[in-house]
């Protein structure tokens, strides 16, 4: 196998943290990739990240409240489910 990394960042006008975690879960699960970990974290006063562990690499979020926007990143060494995470993500921007 080469080794190979496929990489995408998008912006989001999404910012509560429940609706892009859901979001997202769903995405990697009809794409299924292999969650190997998950962790979060809410700040004080606003703002959220959230971050996923893959077997395939990473998926991770970042929100923006103040501004009205967040951030999506995820790396991936499989590019069929880099291109149907792709895919996925066209819906929710």
């Amino acid at each position: 196998m080469k080794a190979q990394i496929h990489e995408t960042s998008l912006w989001l006008s999404e910012t509560q943290p429940d609706v892009l975690k859901n979001q997202l879960n769903q995405i990697l699960e009809d794409v299924n990739f292999n969650c190997l970990g998950f962790i979060e974290n809410h700040f004080k006063p606003e703002g959220y990240t959230a971050l996923w562990l893959l077997s395939e690499s990473h998926l991770a979020l970042h929100t923006f409240p103040e501004e009205g926007k967040s951030y999506i990143q995820l790396s991936c060494c499989n590019k069929e489910k880099y291109l149907l995470c792709l895919q996925q993500f066209s819906k929710i921007i």
